[in-house]
């Protein structure tokens, strides 16, 4: 299934601040995102967010994306300070489960994975108890072709799931186990941002996460939701990482190599149900159907800023070529 593209729809003005700024959807008939995009020159993000709060929630809770176009941000700092300007306190990228680099305070690039790799759309850490309310992306260059962020709304998601597919998830959750080494993967202390093994154990008690070493080499396993309720909105969200942390989610050739010579306990991830049975391939794929479905696409132009509430939006990575520097922040 082709994700929708973009094409955009009629312009609405919207008198905010002095400042001539426009609201409209990228997609007939769909809404995310919603774009707030300013037609003047130098209307700095930051200030202009402060005294339009209470519109930005009302979106993000309506919509569940915004994308922000043509506003003055300009580095990684300002962005930084954005996010905290709104959101508050930002999380640190502990317990994660790809490869990022930490810059400026808690702004870390986005996924480091080869460009001509694609991510699957997700929930921002619904692999864990432990996840952010809000995401934020910024691009400071867009990739010459391709490397769009596809989206994906969560409530339409959990709504068009079988309903005993659904209730099964709902009532046993998922059980994420992780393997972590130097060869494979991640090792823990990138994961967990630390050398020391006591800070692992003590975070993982805390989180509730089983954990077992192997020599200098760590297992974890951690039963975590697969649905929840928004805590504003009250609608129920799809909201795990099941279908991206299976071992089906592999590239058939590196599935067969990895279990040619590691156990199926020993792959450095995997998903189960709840109750540690295992998941049937069918369903899965048919989970990745339904994203495929609802994935919304658009092209990034340089400057610009995507806000998504993080329970009601799954997000994902287009393949690209050419130099990309896209950033992002959880609060």
């Amino acid at each position: 299934m082709t994700p929708k593209t973009f094409k955009t729809t009629k312009r609405r003005s919207i008198n905010l601040s002095n400042a001539q700024v426009t609201k409209q959807y990228l997609l007939d008939n769909c809404a995310i995102p919603l774009v707030i995009e300013t037609q003047q020159e130098r209307i700095d993000l930051i200030s202009w967010s402060l005294n339009h709060r209470d519109l930005i929630d009302h979106h993000l809770q309506q919509e569940g994306a915004i994308l922000f176009r043509g506003f003055e941000i300009g580095n990684v700092e300002k962005f930084e300070k954005f996010m905290t300007s709104v959101f508050g306190h930002l999380l640190d990228y502990s317990y994660g489960s790809t490869p990022r680099s930490k810059l400026d305070g808690k702004v870390y690039t986005s996924t480091e994975y080869p460009s001509n790799q694609s991510i699957s759309l997700h929930n921002e850490m619904s692999y864990t108890s432990n996840y952010p309310l809000k995401i934020a992306f910024y691009c400071l260059k867009a990739a010459e072709q391709g490397g769009a962020t596809p989206i994906a709304n969560s409530r339409k998601i959990f709504n068009k799931i079988n309903p005993k597919i659904r209730d099964k998830f709902q009532n046993k959750g998922v059980m994420y186990v992780r393997n972590y080494s130097d060869k494979l993967d991640l090792p823990w202390q990138k994961v967990f941002q630390t050398d020391d093994k006591a800070k692992v154990e003590a975070y993982c008690k805390q989180a509730g996460i089983d954990f077992q070493w192997r020599g200098n080499n760590l297992r974890t396993c951690e039963v975590c939701q697969a649905v929840v309720k928004h805590p504003h909105t009250q609608e129920m969200v799809w909201f795990n990482q099941a279908h991206l942390f299976h071992v089906s989610s592999l590239q058939p050739e590196v599935k067969d190599n990895l279990l040619a010579v590691l156990k199926e306990e020993e792959l450095p991830r995997n998903t189960y149900y709840g109750d540690g049975k295992p998941i049937e391939d069918s369903v899965l794929a048919e989970i990745r159907h339904l994203y495929e479905q609802e994935a919304v696409c658009f092209p990034w132009q340089s400057g610009d800023l995507l806000l998504l509430d993080n329970l009601l939006t799954a997000h994902g990575r287009q393949p690209f070529s050419g130099s990309r520097q896209v950033v992002v922040a959880m609060g």
